[in-house]
């Protein structure tokens, strides 16, 4: 799916691994420069992340989890897949979101990542990683780093000609802890009073798609059971607990809502303007409709667009934050400061709408007050790597050339830039007072970046 003209929606190259400490130097240890080329891209929009959460709030408690720690998070790939690499964080392919039918398939996919959550897995995975590395060469090593971070099918071609035998047994066990999710996700559907129609629709998508003929297949080479398995299985959870479910309308609002942005920022204009007018929902096609016209830079019929739909929904944060982001990239800064003003008033904890207000002060000349406002958006979210180059240039106008380094250290870790930002880290502890916070953060930059250097040298 072409990409082109995408606007008003933040795409940052973050590494899957960066976001848990201790994946994040097992990942420097083994695989060292295949770390950046393992990196993928975040989209983030607090609009579609509040959506996402609205449909996942249900099944995270039914499954235990903390609905305030586990975030939903969209990766810039469209294959159909999704994955958990630590506690806080389900991440969704868009490729998934935009190819499901209904909000049930998309919760049926969020419950059996949760399930991965609940029932321990992740801390297994590490676990099991360590054993078989311990029996197993370089290739096979990676194939496992692979295989935790959701791709099966690529470890067994990186395992080809390696030790087969460690990577077997790892994905013996991660093969097992793929059925034991699907059975806890039926679980959780249930409880959350969500149809499991959406578990069966899932699986005959994959049903008869298996890369190779069953005849070659070794099913102890894939991490997950094959597609008719779990059809079968997702069948016999449908006849055990029946289907009580009730229609949700705000499940199908947000879940159209989701479909429909992410879908007017991938997809061409055009093709916007032509399915926009399919949209049920009135302030939804707006919405759209908004951000086709913005990005065929059409700002009078943009802004007419999205105050159409504030009409609507005249305490919608997200399309405050919208017309917003829409007004700073025509570089109408006082007006897009007032937006994001309309839009923090409604949702002042929502860190992705503080960043963009940051953002637009930044633009406007007021770096003091947009640097109070991005230190408390990265206060809440670390993983945003555009406010931290915003940060970063925030802190340099103002003098504080310490924390400029810092925080931009700190911004290429999360990249999956170790070696950049070594540089930067050591350059920040040179300007900063020592055992200053931001001191002990450029350190622990620092001694990421050396361990993944000494492991380089050690492979040479």
């Amino acid at each position: 799916m072409p990409i082109s003209h995408v606007a008003a929606m933040a795409f940052e190259r973050v590494s899957r691994l960066a976001s848990i400490p201790a994946l994040l130097l097992v990942a420097a240890t083994w695989m060292g420069s295949a770390f950046q080329a393992n990196a993928q891209s975040l989209i983030r929009d607090p609009d579609i992340e509040h959506g996402l959460r609205e449909l996942a709030f249900p099944i995270l408690r039914a499954a235990g989890l903390s609905t305030n720690r586990v975030r939903i998070l969209v990766v810039n790939d469209s294959t159909f897949n999704a994955f958990v690499i630590d506690y806080n964080a389900i991440y969704v392919n868009y490729g998934l979101i935009l190819t499901v039918e209904n909000p049930e398939m998309l919760q049926a996919v969020i419950a059996h990542e949760a399930a991965h959550i609940a029932n321990g897995h992740l801390a297994r995975r590490v676990e099991n990683m360590r054993a078989a590395q311990r029996n197993a060469q370089m290739g096979t090593a990676l194939a496992l780093i692979v295989a935790a971070a959701g791709g099966g099918e690529a470890a067994a071609g990186i395992a080809a000609g390696t030790s087969a035998s460690a990577l077997r047994s790892f994905l013996g066990h991660t093969r097992a802890e793929e059925a034991s999710a699907d059975r806890s996700s039926a679980s959780y559907l249930r409880a959350a009073g969500i149809s499991p129609s959406g578990m069966v629709a899932l699986h005959q998508k994959f049903a008869g798609q298996e890369l190779l003929s069953t005849a070659n297949q070794d099913p102890y080479m894939r991490s997950h059971p094959t597609s008719r398995e779990r059809l079968r299985a997702a069948e016999a959870f449908m006849g055990e607990f029946s289907d009580h479910a009730l229609p949700n309308p705000n499940a199908d609002y947000w879940f159209a809502r989701v479909k429909g942005k992410l879908s007017a920022f991938l997809r061409s204009p055009n093709w916007t303007m032509r399915r926009a007018k399919e949209e049920s929902a009135e302030d939804i096609r707006l919405m759209r409709q908004a951000a086709a016209y913005h990005q065929n830079r059409d700002l009078a019929r943009a802004r007419a667009a999205i105050d159409g739909a504030l009409e609507i929904r005249p305490d919608d944060p997200f399309y405050y934050e919208l017309k917003g982001q829409i007004l700073l990239e025509n570089r109408q800064f006082s007006e897009a400061v007032d937006a994001y003003g309309r839009a923090v008033e409604m949702a002042p904890n929502d860190a992705l709408i503080l960043a963009g207000y940051g953002r637009a002060l930044l633009a406007q000349g007021h770096t003091k007050n947009a640097l109070q406002v991005l230190e408390k958006a990265r206060e809440r979210d670390y993983r945003n790597a555009r406010l931290m180059q915003d940060l970063g240039v925030a802190y340099a106008k103002v003098g504080n050339n310490g924390m400029a380094s810092a925080v931009t250290a700190e911004r290429y870790a999360l990249q999956g830039q170790l070696a950049d930002a070594g540089i930067h880290a050591k350059r920040a502890m040179g300007q900063l007072p020592e055992g200053s916070p931001g001191w002990q953060r450029a350190q622990d930059v620092l001694i990421a970046s050396e361990r993944a250097k000494k492991k380089k040298r050690k492979r040479k």
